[in-house]
């Protein structure tokens, strides 16, 4: 497969152009490589690890939801060197989408996190960037604790509550990654439950405060669901073969 092709396959695919995002997410084609593509990786971020581990096989595509430009213009040189030079030599083409890839219908980390969970009637909710970025579902009534249980089999690992609404759940709003901080306007929406991925510290004491319970089931866990999603969507239509690279942060 070429590079142009695939890449223009994603950017329709996502609407990339379209979605407004933080400065620094930079969504697209992020490195290039010779333009031929053998197989297809997937990965929560950027990270060293990732490039170094995607790189030791020539033609990879490195489907990625947090790309290499987050901060401010930086000089090539530590990690920002060793990362663009092993992409360089081991002809590593790079893919980052975020909030495109979150808020996608069907491929989306929101969209799939509320259906691993059996939410029913979901809708896009909660906008950011003059769009709709996560989602709201109904759940068959459910007490907190049972809620804490299944989100936790859902991402994979452990889910800190902050128990700040009713015992009984019925609705869901559910913004993957660091939105914890959107307690507020997550209350304002009227759902008897708030799932995100991480939040500061004030977070916990905001949502006592606004009376609705706050799960935060993990900024990486929460968004691992998208980029599997996009690179077996790709796999399948090319026949590429695809992986995941987990690298979790715990966070």
């Amino acid at each position: 497969m070429t590079l142009h092709s695939l890449v223009s396959d994603l950017d329709s695919l996502l609407r990339t152009a379209e979605i407004a995002d933080y400065p620094g997410a930079m969504n697209g084609l992020q490195i290039e490589n010779g333009g031929r593509i053998t197989r297809l990786v997937a990965a929560v971020d950027a990270c060293e690890e990732a490039i170094i581990e995607a790189s030791r096989v020539k033609g990879t595509l490195l489907l990625v939801h947090h790309g290499i430009f987050w901060n401010a213009p930086q000089s090539v040189t530590g990690a920002s060197y060793r990362k663009l030079k092993a992409a360089i030599d081991g002809d590593l083409a790079l893919y980052s989408s975020h909030l495109p890839l979150d808020l996608h219908p069907k491929l989306g980390n929101n969209v799939l996190l509320a259906r691993a969970l059996g939410l029913t009637s979901i809708k896009p909710a909660f906008e950011m960037k003059g769009q709709s970025v996560g989602v709201i579902g109904r759940i068959k009534a459910i007490s907190r604790d049972a809620l804490v249980k299944k989100l936790s089999d859902s991402v994979g690992g452990a889910v800190h509550f902050a128990p700040g609404g009713g015992e009984t759940i019925r609705t869901v709003l559910i913004v993957s990654g660091g939105a914890g901080g959107e307690v507020k306007a997550a209350a304002a929406l009227g759902v008897d439950a708030f799932v995100t991925g991480e939040g500061p510290h004030w977070s916990y004491t905001a949502a006592e405060e606004e009376r609705i319970n706050l799960f935060y089931a993990g900024h990486y866990a929460t968004e691992t669901f998208g980029v599997k999603a996009l690179a077996a969507y790709l796999s399948k239509k090319t026949g590429l073969p695809w992986s995941f690279l987990d690298h979790p942060t715990g966070l």
